[in-house]
C-alpha cells in the first residue's frame, strides 16, 4: 500500500503544521511483549492543538505501514496511539479542508483518512488508543479504529462535531460508533451534542457511554493504560470484562436503529428546520449503514465528504467557526492589555434570584474563588444558595464533578442579607430587577462598603451603564458584564464600556471572561447593546405583521429559511413575555417607531398568559380562540415571503445603524455576538454575510457589509 497518490493533495498545503507520529517501543509487563507507542505531536505547546492535514495523515499512514511490517515479523505484539499533553488530536485542520476546492480533491482527502485508519484497524496485532485529552472528529475516529480504548478522567472535548461544522464523520466514525455504543447513543454524539452549542463529552462521560473500555486518572494515565493493555493482551479476565461491557452497551436491533435515526431527524428538524445539509447527511449515512459493510460505508462517507466540502454552507460555517469563534473570539477586538487586569480573589453578587444564582455557581466553579450572594431577606438568600448547592449535587450525581470538587465548590458559595460582606471583594456584580432606579440604589449601597479598587459590574441587558454609574464617586470602576440565559450554556459575554470606564477595569473584565470560558465581545454603551437590539428589531417585525392580520402560523414560521434554533413567538415565551415587552419598550423609547411595541402582547401579559401558542394533547400547537378574542388585529396579512423579506431588510437597517454608531468595531463582532449569544446558525456564516447574500444589505444600505 502506498500513499504516493496523495502527493497532489499534500502539495496544496505547504504551510500545514504537521502533527508527527513519533514511535517508541515499550516492553510490557507480565511477558505481554513489546508495544509500539505512537505519540501524535506537532512539537508546539498546548496552546497549539494537534490537527489532521494531508501531510499529517500521510506520515501517520506510513508509520502504520512500517509497524504492520514489524508485526508480521513478530517484533511487536501491539500498537498504541496517544497524543501530546491535553490532546489526542483536535480534529481535521479546517484551514486545510477549506482550501480543498474540488470534489476530486475532497474525495482524495476522505480516502486518505480511511486508508490510514484502516491500517490501524488491521495491523495483524491488537491496537490501542490512549485518549489522554481532546479527541474531536478525525481525532476520535482514530480511537474508534483501534481495537481497544482507554480514556483519562481529565480529558475534555471528546466527540464527533462534524454536523456542526457542515461535514459528516467521514473517516469511519459514522459506521463504527453505533456498533460500539448503540445507535441512540451514536445519534447523541453525532447529532444532538453538535447541534446543542457544539457540546462534547469529557473522559468520564465517554467511558460511561462505552466509547472507551477503561478509565484512568490523569496523574499516571499512560502507565496505567500500558499495564491494562498488557493484561488485555494476556487474555483472561481483563479481555473478558471488555467483551462483556461492550455487549451490554451495544444492545440494539433493527427497530432500535430505525428509531434512533427517526429521533435524530426530528431533532434536526426542531433545531435547524433542515436548513443545513450536513446533519441530514449524517443520518442518511447512519440509516444506510445498518445494512452496509464497513468498506461500503466508507465509500458512501467519501462521497458525502467530497460533496459537502464544496457547499456554501460548509464554507460559511468555516468562516463562522474558524475566523470568528476560534480566532476573533479568542482575541477580542479592542480589549486592553491583559497586564492591566487586577487580581480577583473574592466576588460579590447582588441578588439571589435565578440569574444571580447561576452567576454565583459559574464564578465559583470556574474561578475557584469565594462568592457571596446578598438579597433583601434571609429566605431569598437561602433559596439562592440552596439552588447553587442543588446544581452542584446534580453535577456530582451525573459524574461531571468529583466529590472533592463538589465539596470545594459548595464551600465557596455563601449568602448574607448585609452588603457589608462585600468589604473585601474585588469584583461585585448586580443581577437585580431591570429598573434603573433599583440598580442605581444598589450601586450606591455597594460603593459605600467596598474598597476604591473594587470593580462594580452590571448584568443589565438593555439599560445605560453610564447612567447607572453617574452618581457614584468612582464611575470609572463600572463595567457592563452581560451574560445570556442559561448562563452555563450560552458562551457569549457582552463586555460594555461606558464613557468613563477605565482600561484596568475593562482589562479585568476580559481576563475574568476568559477564566469563565466565555467569548467576550467589547460593545459600547448603547441601548440593548448588540444581541437584544437585533432580536428586538426582529421581534418587533414579527409581532407587527401579526398585529396587522398575518396568521400566527405564517408570522412565526416565516423565518424558518434562516434555520434559527427557535421561532420568534416560542423564543418570546421562553424569555418571558413581560421581559420581552420591557426590552421592547426600552428600545422604542431609545429609537422610536423602528421598534414596534405590541399592544396585543401586553394584553396577553395582563391576562396572565405565558405565550401565544398552546400545546394540545396530540402534541400539536394552536393559538386558542379565547386568546385571539383578547386581541385587536387589523386585516392586512402578509405572505411568508413578504415577512421574511421585510425582516431581512429591518435587520440590515439596524445593523447598519449599529456600525455607524460604533456599537462594535466591525461586522465580524455583530456576527460573533449573534452566533454565541442568540444561536445564529453556523451554516449561514454570520448574520452580516447572510444579509449580504440575500441582497438586504444593498437594498437598505446601498452596500454590502463585507466587500469581495
Amino acid at each position: 500500500m502506498s500513499f504516493e497518490r496523495y502527493d497532489e493533495l499534500a502539495a496544496l498545503v505547504p504551510t500545514e503544521i504537521v502533527t508527527h507520529s513519533y514511535v517508541q517501543d515499550v516492553t510490557l509487563p507480565e511477558g505481554a511483549g513489546v508495544l509500539a507507542l505512537i505519540t501524535l505531536d506537532n512539537d508546539l505547546d498546548h496552546a497549539k492543538p494537534t490537527t489532521l492535514g494531508p501531510n499529517t495523515l500521510i506520515e501517520f499512514g506510513r508509520t502504520l505501514e512500517g509497524l504492520k511490517e514489524r508485526a508480521a515479523r513478530g517484533e511487536i505484539s501491539a500498537v498504541a496511539v496517544t497524543g501530546k499533553p491535553y490532546f489526542l488530536v483536535a480534529g481535521a485542520d479546517l484551514s486545510t479542508v477549506k482550501s480543498v476546492r474540488s470534489e476530486h480533491l475532497g474525495r482524495l482527502m476522505a480516502e486518505l483518512g480511511h486508508e490510514a485508519y484502516d491500517l490501524l484497524a488491521d495491523l495483524g496485532v491488537p491496537s490501542f488508543a490512549f485518549i489522554n485529552g481532546v479527541a474531536l472528529g478525525g481525532g476520535l475516529e482514530i480511537a474508534l479504529a483501534a481495537t481497544y480504548r482507554t480514556v483519562s478522567s481529565g480529558a475534555n472535548g471528546i466527540g464527533l462535531p462534524e454536523a456542526f461544522i457542515g461535514l459528516v464523520p467521514g473517516w469511519g466514525g459514522v459506521y463504527r460508533l453505533p456498533r460500539l455504543v448503540g445507535p441512540a447513543n451514536a445519534v447523541k454524539v453525532m447529532i444532538e451534542n453538535p447541534l446543542s452549542n457544539n457540546r462534547s463529552l469529557d473522559g468520564r462521560a465517554a467511558y460511561e457511554l462505552g466509547i472507551a473500555d477503561a478509565l484512568f486518572e490523569p496523574a499516571d494515565y499512560i502507565e496505567q493504560s500500558l499495564l491494562w493493555a498488557a493484561r488485555v493482551l494476556k487474555g483472561g479476565e481483563a479481555a473478558q470484562a471488555v467483551e462483556q461491557r461492550r455487549a451490554e452497551r451495544a444492545q440494539y436491533d433493527d427497530a432500535a436503529w430505525t428509531a434512533a435515526v427517526a429521533a435524530g431527524r426530528a431533532f434536526v428538524e426542531a433545531k435547524t428546520s433542515n436548513a443545513a445539509p450536513a446533519p441530514s447527511r449524517v443520518l442518511d449515512l447512519l440509516e444506510a449503514g445498518l445494512s452496509l459493510s464497513q468498506k461500503e460505508s466508507a465509500a458512501a462517507e467519501c462521497t458525502a465528504l467530497a460533496e459537502l466540502m464544496q457547499t456554501p454552507e460548509f464554507h460559511a460555517t468555516v468562516y463562522a467557526f474558524l475566523d470568528l469563534v476560534q480566532k476573533r473570539g479568542k482575541r477580542p477586538a479592542g480589549a486592553p492589555d491583559k497586564k492591566l487586569a487586577r487580581p480577583v480573589s473574592k466576588i460579590g453578587v447582588v441578588g439571589a434570584g435565578l440569574m444571580a444564582s447561576q452567576l454565583a455557581l459559574l464564578f465559583a466553579r470556574q474561578l475557584k474563588v469565594p462568592v457571596v450572594l446578598t438579597d433583601i431577606d434571609q429566605a431569598r438568600v437561602d433559596k439562592g444558595v440552596a439552588y447553587v448547592h442543588a446544581e452542584i449535587d446534580k453535577m456530582l450525581s451525573r459524574k461531571r464533578l468529583s466529590q472533592d470538587a463538589a465539596n470545594r465548590t459548595r464551600a465557596l458559595v455563601s449568602g448574607s442579607v448585609s452588603k457589608d460582606v462585600f468589604a473585601d471583594a474585588d469584583f461585585v456584580i448586580e443581577a437585580v430587577f431591570e429598573e434603573m432606579s433599583v440598580k442605581k440604589q444598589v450601586f450606591a449601597e455597594v460603593e459605600a462598603v467596598v474598597s476604591p479598587e473594587c470593580i462594580l459590574a452590571t448584568n443589565t441587558s438593555s439599560l445605560s451603564v453610564a447612567e447607572m454609574a453617574a452618581d457614584l464617586v468612582h464611575p470609572e470602576r463600572v463595567v457592563g458584564f452581560h451574560f445570556f440565559n442559561p448562563v452555563a450554556a450560552m458562551p457569549l459575554l457582552e463586555v460594555v464600556r461606558a464613557p468613563k470606564t477605565d482600561d484596568a477595569v475593562l482589562s479585568t473584565a476580559f481576563v475574568l471572561a476568559k477564566g469563565l470560558k466565555k467569548n467576550a465581545v467589547l460593545v459600547q454603551d448603547a441601548p440593548a447593546f448588540v444581541v437584544n437590539r437585533i432580536l428586538g428589531r426582529m421581534f418587533g417585525e414579527i409581532t407587527a405583521v401579526f398585529d396587522e392580520g398575518t396568521d400566527a402560523e405564517t408570522a412565526d414560521n416565516a423565518l424558518r429559511p434562516m434555520g434559527l434554533p427557535m421561532t420568534p413567538f416560542r423564543l418570546l415565551a421562553l424569555v418571558g413575555l413581560p421581559v420581552g415587552q420591557h426590552v421592547q419598550e426600552s428600545l422604542h423609547t431609545a429609537f422610536g417607531d423602528r421598534f414596534h411595541v405590541s399592544a396585543n402582547q401586553q394584553k396577553l401579559i395582563d391576562a396572565g398568559l405565558k405565550g401565544l401558542w398552546e400545546k394540545q394533547e396530540d402534541g400539536s400547537s394552536v393559538v386558542p380562540e379565547r386568546t385571539l378574542a383578547l386581541m385587536d388585529r387589523a386585516n392586512s396579512p402578509s405572505s411568508s415571503e413578504e415577512v421574511l423579506h421585510r425582516t431581512q431588510d429591518a435587520l440590515a437597517d439596524e445593523i447598519g445603524r449599529m456600525l455607524d454608531e460604533g456599537v462594535v468595531a466591525a461586522p465580524e463582532d455583530i456576527d460573533l455576538c449573534m452566533i454565541m449569544g442568540a444561536g445564529w446558525p453556523m451554516h449561514l456564516g454570520g448574520i452580516t454575510p447572510y444579509l449580504d447574500r440575500v441582497g438586504a444589505s444593498e437594498r437598505v444600505n446601498g452596500k454590502r457589509f463585507h466587500q469581495g
